[in-house]
């Protein structure tokens, strides 16, 4: 199982925080929704610091994946999602996500940028994540549709409060309303 794997590598993830100083605490908890495992990875720098790892332990299929290049802390390779996956993903979570009192800013930042960088969605994995966790097939339309209701209904001071303390540029975000989110919604684009 990959969670094994994963947890094979904990001691070295360790070791590495230890050689340049630093104590750090990796903890394990079972999240209930999306049958995903969660790892905290904490330390302290001059602020504390948390690394939220989540494993899909039954992950939606209909996806792509690239090999990367990564410089830092050494060059290495890595396999992961194409934007279009990843996009879907979010938007998922964006229409899908169980708000209850607090709207995750986050989402709407994120896909602020996928519609801006004009990322294609990847409509069928969007679809194999709505049939597996919500149950339900849903067309182009419909998925618009029910977007543009999320976006419509959202309480985007809400949503501005949640992204601000990650925005080193507050500007950015006087820009965000309810018309402005609609708007981006008509600019999504799709992969054939």
């Amino acid at each position: 199982m990959f969670i094994c794997v994963l947890e094979d590598y904990f001691l070295s993830v360790i070791q590495e925080f230890k050689a340049v100083g630093k104590e750090v605490v990796i903890s394990k908890k079972e999240k209930r929704t999306f049958s995903r495992v969660v790892y905290d990875v904490k330390f302290q720098t001059e602020k504390s610091i948390k690394i939220k790892i989540e494993v899909d332990v039954d992950p939606p299929m209909k996806f792509d994946t690239e090999q990367k290049l990564l410089l830092l802390p050494y060059s290495f390779m890595t396999r992961c999602f194409v934007l279009s996956d990843l996009y879907a993903g979010k938007i998922h979570a964006l229409i899908f996500r169980k708000w209850r009192q607090r709207v995750k800013g986050r989402d709407w930042y994120d896909f602020e940028w996928y519609v801006r960088k004009g990322v294609k969605i990847n409509f069928n994995h969007l679809q194999e994540r709505i049939s597996q966790f919500d149950g339900i097939e849903m067309s182009r339309e419909l998925f618009i549709e029910k977007l543009k209701e999320r976006l419509a209904d959202t309480d985007i001071d809400s949503a501005r409060q949640d992204v601000l303390p990650f925005i080193k540029n507050p500007e950015e975000l006087e820009i965000w309303s309810n018309d402005y989110f609609l708007q981006l919604a008509e600019m999504i684009k799709f992969q054939n």
